[in-house]
């Protein structure tokens, strides 16, 4: 039978350190019992606490972190199949492929491009997470260069691929201290690769040509010690990488399969920008860790970089922002008032357009627990009474002349409501569409 957090509570040693990482030894429960940590975060736990815990409490895929301390990524240390079951936690890190045969000159741009590549929506800023540099050449000394040319220009973890031990263990020393990922252990090489990754303290990926295989072959290396690994089957096509990845995410899950309890590295490459999204896209849904490809083509990165945020946001807590009164542009006391609610992408498109109109305006944000307009307004929390107690709560009156409100389209039939609990003001009707705020405030300004 499982332990529930209150079992495992009474194993701890109920000091409240923080020394887990974690405020309390309660809390510390909770998450030994959801499986998003180990019992080893804790210090002073008992021999007892070790025994009748121990693997019961492990997480099914385990947390794997690459890269230097000040641009970590963590993968892996999943709970569930799908996201609308709880959430999924660490968002897939999206790795750009570079080779020792590119030139000097080549890396640098193109390792510029990586470091300086920043897409920002919804008030986060959106980046390429790893760089993958490939001993293409075989050579010990054009894979160290390339690699330190790729770190230092891009400032980001490393995945080394090399089947040459001797390369990767100089590119290793020259990393010391930014725990690169080693691509790759295979069933050939597994002792001298979990040397390396044991020399090193990096993690390591496991490749094997099919799944039992690669059971085998995570099981081997870690009697051989190595217990940060990352999973690699090669596959023929995307249906097939994705034929994989559910296997061994269920087998973790479901059946606890310890050799299959690590996360999933996917390659995507070709020239037809179409059809690497599309695959790339499939593989992060279903269930990639890492996935790494060959374009920084802007038309690829941003529908990968939006999907990915969108599948690793908390469902059961949409994204929002503060409530409050924000300025846009420059407004003073005659200048227009608007109220939204505080959903991130409504407030971050309503701003947009009210900062493109020109039109300088005081944006009222109102709390609704991060729902959009129509949600709100159905679930009783963008109202007329709601609104208006906001309004006098943050003493707006006082700071505007103004007394005429824009609300939006959707939701005109609170203006009502909004008249009675907001004496003295005008209800303006906006627009239903946020595109269309530029036109009706530049009528409004005009009139």
């Amino acid at each position: 039978m499982a332990l529930t957090g209150l079992d495992l509570f009474k194993l701890l040693p109920k000091t409240n350190c923080g020394e887990c990482g974690v405020p309390t030894c309660m809390a510390f429960a909770m998450k030994l019992a959801a499986k998003t940590v180990e019992l080893a975060a804790c210090p002073y736990a008992s021999e007892e606490a070790k025994e009748k815990i121990g693997a019961a409490s492990k997480p099914p895929i385990r947390l794997v972190k690459i890269g230097p301390p000040d641009y970590e990524v963590a993968v892996g240390n999943e709970t569930v199949m799908f996201r609308h079951e709880k959430t999924f936690v660490h968002p897939t890190a999206l790795a750009v492929r570079f080779s020792d045969t590119q030139s000097a000159e080549e890396l640098a741009h193109l390792t510029a491009e990586v470091r300086e590549y920043c897409l920002e929506r919804v008030g986060e800023q959106l980046r390429l997470d790893l760089a993958l540099v490939e001993n293409v050449t075989g050579a010990v000394e054009p894979f160290v260069a390339a690699v330190k040319a790729v770190a230092g220009g891009t400032g980001r973890g490393l995945i080394l691929k090399s089947d040459n031990p001797e390369a990767l263990d100089a590119a290793l020393q020259a990393l010391e201290g930014q725990r690169p990922l080693i691509h790759a252990a295979t069933p050939e090489n597994a002792e001298a690769m979990a040397a390396l990754a044991l020399k090193h303290k990096a993690p390591l990926v496991a490749r094997a040509e099919s799944l039992d295989a690669l059971a085998a072959l995570t099981a081997r290396l870690a009697k051989l010690g190595v217990q940060d690994l990352v999973l690699d089957v090669p596959a023929e096509n995307p249906a097939v990488a994705l034929q994989h990845n559910t296997v061994i995410r269920k087998a973790a899950l479901k059946s606890s399969f310890e050799p299959l309890g690590y996360p999933i590295l996917n390659f995507v490459a070709g020239d037809d920008l179409p059809a690497l999204v599309a695959d790339a896209s499939t593989l992060m849904c279903k269930y990639a860790s890492i996935l790494v490809i060959d374009t920084l083509a802007a038309q690829a990165l941003l529908p990968l970089m939006m999907l990915r945020q969108n599948i690793y946001t908390d469902p059961q807590k949409p994204i929002q922002v503060e409530p409050n009164i924000y300025p846009i542009g420059e407004p003073n006391e005659n200048s227009p008032v608007l109220v939204t609610t505080n959903f991130s992408l409504t407030y971050f498109i309503v701003s947009g357009e009210i900062e493109n109109s020109g039109v300088p305006a005081h944006l009222v944000i109102v709390e609704c627990e991060g729902q959009s307009v129509l949600t709100a307004w159905a679930a009783g929390k963008f109202t007329g009474e709601k609104i208006a107690a906001f309004i006098k709560a943050s003493d707006l009156e006082s700071r505007v002349e103004t007394r005429r409100l824009i609300i939006p389209g959707y939701v005109a039939q609170v203006s009502g409501e909004l008249e009675e609990n907001l004496p003295g003001w005008e209800i303006v009707v906006g627009p239903q569409e946020a595109a269309d705020l530029g036109p009706f405030l530049k009528l409004q300004a005009a009139a």
